[in-house]
């Protein structure tokens, strides 16, 4: 029996799986989290692959990466660089080591580093790892093939099936090094292939060996580790991805008001994954169409509006182009719907796979015409859910298309989500026309203090309308040419989604006397929040602010921004939050921190750069 290794306590970790797209890095990180999540530890994910359907194998442009960020307590981000490096073939290590902590552990597949493997990672000799500068007590060298195969001899399986299986191997191999409980992978993998059995008890069985070897042979490492959770909140948890959550908060809006909920979509990486999700729960009155365009997707669903259900369409930037006549037709018909927008690089295909926060212009003004509408932008994987529910309630309530932003980034990261209960939801009114209107109903009939129009679902006796590309008339709801009829009509569509309440800005840090204010929108929370928190350790006075609600903007908003000496405005884009809210806020002239790169912030940057600007 093998000596017992000394299990050390941390507060964080941060892992990082690699290997070629067909390597299952995603999967084998997935399982990780989820099961680090079941324990109830933070977590924050980020898949990092590429957009190529299968890149030649072994090729450096083919290498997938899954990284996850394990806490105690809360976790904000990804981690910028990695404690443990699982690199599956040559290429990973070549091109995934400078994610890595000089003294991480690196845990290498050795099968995959032979001649024509190192030949096409680039590698000049066959000492790869002194090429590198890597300390070899560092690396846990396996071999893992091999030992994949000598597993699963007698399973009956293909060469090609046990392949496939190698990522269990390196997820059990984690496993033990942080004393995870395999009970719990299993139950993932039961449930996963449940419809073939064989494969998941084949998988468990590797997933065992690769947990067996480090116990056996303690895989060169000093110690064992455990993250335990500081803190417990009672309830039921699950690790949950941005795009999951997004489906789920517009299921919970439509049965919060009773409506059916209507999708029509058109599949987009990184957004497709909400189409897949919705389509799986006609048990809770969801429709879901795939239609054959960017186009269809949006005019089916604002058809659906009309027709009287919690409409949405879900797509990414080149999705918004398209899609930006037929969510006019919403705006000038106001109508409540939902546009899902999953940022990823751009221009034109860009970064397809890559997350950006380049689309916000065009959400607030990328259409023809006055044609306000509120954007949201969600915060996080988790804070999705609570960003679509409340999107699917300002469109309803204020009758209204709503964009909601989010982001490949946030969309494919997951972190551990406390399901809520429908009783702690907010309630969802949706703006029906009134008994007392029957027969003397017009559509552009509004209340009088939000300027919202009242909805008549078609088929009501005694509401009969028409609603159409073409200006109405305020009054009857005929078509007008008239001029001062249409400028009446614009105004009130714009001050319909002014007077729409919002949260005010809230401030974290040192709220009342920073020397900094950092400002953000979006998923750049954790990372912002983060950078402000490695501030405040050195000393400095730092504050920051995150917007989630950016039309309308929170009514607080021109009091926060210019409370402070210094606002540094950060965004994954070249300037376009700075640019909306100096024209919103009179004298606001922020220093701006802008990167396109299709990666998320590195927080030890951010420090730097914020450090400099507060010295200046």
């Amino acid at each position: 029996m093998a000596e017992q290794l000394e299990v050390k306590e941390l507060d964080q970790v941060v892992v990082r799986f690699s290997g070629d797209s067909g390597d299952g890095m995603q999967l084998a990180g997935n399982i990780f989290s989820t099961v680090s999540a079941t324990v109830g530890n933070g977590i924050s994910t980020f898949p990092d692959y590429p957009a190529d359907i299968r890149a030649p194998q072994g090729s450096l442009t083919g290498v997938s990466g899954f990284q996850v960020h394990i806490g105690a307590g809360k976790v904000y981000t990804p981690g910028d660089l990695c404690d443990v490096l699982v690199a599956m073939n040559a290429a990973a290590l070549k091109t995934q080591y400078r994610y890595a902590k000089p003294q991480a552990t690196i845990i290498i597949d050795t099968d995959s580093f032979g001649p024509s493997d190192l030949k096409k990672a680039a590698f000049q000799t066959e000492d790869y790892l002194g090429e590198m500068g890597i300390d070899p007590d560092r690396v846990v060298q396996c071999p893992l093939t091999t030992m994949v195969k000598d597993c699963l001899a007698d399973s009956g399986m293909d060469n090609k099936a046990v392949l496939k299986c190698r990522n269990m191997f390196a997820l059990g191999l984690v496993c033990w090094l942080f004393n995870r409980d395999l009970d719990l992978v299993a139950n993932f993998l039961r449930e996963k292939f449940a419809k073939k059995p064989a494969i998941a008890e084949n998988n468990i069985k590797v997933v065992q060996a690769g947990f067996d070897y480090g116990h056996n042979t303690h895989a060169s490492v000093p110690a064992t580790y455990r993250i335990d959770s500081k803190v417990k909140v009672p309830g039921r948890y699950m690790d949950i991805t941005g795009n999951k959550a997004t489906a789920y908060g517009l299921i919970a809006a439509a049965e919060k008001a009773g409506l059916k909920l209507f999708l029509g979509s058109y599949p987009i990486t990184p957004a497709t994954d909400i189409l897949h999700e919705l389509s799986k729960h006609k048990s809770c009155g969801v429709m879901t169409v795939q239609c054959e365009d960017e186009i269809s997707g949006c005019a089916s669903s604002v058809g659906a509006a009309f027709a009287g259900a919690l409409a949405a369409t879900s797509t990414s930037g080149p999705g918004i182009c398209l899609k930006s006549e037929a969510i006019n037709l919403a705006v000038i018909d106001e109508l409540p719907l939902v546009i899902i927008d999953v940022q990823r690089g751009g221009p034109s295909t860009g970064l397809p796979t890559k997350s950006e926060q380049t689309d916000l212009l065009q959400a607030l003004y990328g259409r023809n015409g006055e044609s306000p509408i509120p954007v949201i932008a969600a915060t996080s994987p988790t804070d999705c859910f609570d960003a679509a529910y409340e999107a699917s309630k300002i469109a309803l309530e204020h009758l209204t298309p709503v964009m909601l932003l989010t982001d490949a980034f946030i969309a494919n990261g997951s972190a551990a989500w406390k399901l809520p209960t429908m009783e702690t939801l907010p309630d969802i009114h949706p703006h029906y026309v009134t008994p007392e209107m029957k027969d003397n109903y017009t559509p552009y009939f509004r209340d009088e203090e939000t300027k919202v129009r009242y909805w008549a679902i078609p088929g009501q006796e005694g509401y009969t309308h028409i609603l159409g590309g073409l200006e109405k008339d305020g009054k009857t709801g005929a078509i007008s040419t008239d001029p001062e009829n249409h400028d009446l009509m614009c105004r009130l569509r714009a001050e319909k989604v002014a007077k729409i309440a919002v949260p005010d800005l809230e401030v974290s840090g040192d709220a009342d006397d920073a020397d900094l204010l950092i400002v953000g929108f979006g998923s750049t929370y954790g990372h912002l929040v983060s950078a402000m928190e490695e501030l405040r350790k050195k000393g400095y006075k730092v504050a920051q602010a995150q917007f989630k609600y950016i039309n309308p903007l929170p009514k607080n908003t021109a009091e926060v921004l210019t409370r402070y000496k210094k606002v540094v405005v950060a965004e994954q884009n070249l300037g376009q939050l700075a640019a909306y809210l100096r024209a919103k806020v009179d004298g606001f002239v922020p220093a701006q921190y802008n990167e396109v790169k299709g990666q998320p912030f590195v927080v030890g940057e951010l420090v730097d750069a914020f450090e400099r600007l507060i010295k200046s």
